[in-house]
């Protein structure tokens, strides 16, 4: 009995895709905003003893910090809302982690809309390249560092990794294509809800 606890614990939860956005597309009011609704949809499932951080890169574009979303969200391993293994380390999770739209579920334990699906929501804000690091250079890959809802684009990668080819990218859960705009019309349109991946730190 005591090994099975032990072994129910470890299996706690340590990853989601957030249910809901911000509501203001990808105005996340910066990491420390994005992080905070990581915190209160973990809290709101009762996982909020972890401290939970975004997967979310920013940028050196109009005097920001660099910032890899690879290096905020811990050592893992990392766990989905029913127990199941997503990546045991950050290597891992960026060679070959078990993502796909049956293990990429929200807090609640739900899945989200891929593509085929009415609306396709499969677009996870993340501004980061494949390898989970931030772009370099001057193009805005990351809607002003997560602080503009209207002008800008934000990259993505697609949850269910699948696309309109099956190319790397189309692939790709982190690295997928720049979203059409920073609104949420905008993020809509391209396909997606201003979604994004929360992992816990400890």
């Amino acid at each position: 009995m005591a090994a099975q606890a032990a072994q129910d614990s470890s299996r706690t939860m340590t990853f989601f895709v957030t249910s809901v956005g911000s509501g203001k597309g990808a105005d996340l009011g910066s990491l420390a905003g994005a992080d905070r609704h990581c915190q209160s949809l973990a809290a709101a499932v009762g996982a909020g003893n972890r401290t939970w951080h975004a997967y979310l890169s920013t940028t050196a574009a109009g005097g920001g910090k660099v910032v890899n979303a690879r290096d905020r969200i811990g050592r893992g391993p990392w766990y989905n809302a029913r127990g199941v293994l997503i990546a045991n380390n950050v290597d891992d999770l960026h060679r070959d982690n078990k993502l796909d739209k049956t293990t990429a579920l929200t807090e609640k334990g739900e899945m989200v809309n891929g593509r085929g699906d009415k609306p396709n929501t499969h677009d996870m804000l993340t501004g980061s390249d494949s390898h989970g690091m931030a772009f370099t250079g001057n193009q805005d890959t990351t809607c002003g560092n997560w602080t503009k809802s209207g002008e800008g684009s934000a990259q993505v990668g697609h949850h269910d990794r699948m696309g309109l080819d099956d190319k790397a990218p189309a692939r790709s859960w982190v690295n997928s294509h720049p979203s059409l705009g920073c609104s949420q019309e905008a993020l809509v349109r391209t396909g997606g809800s201003g979604l994004f991946y929360c992992f816990a730190v400890k």
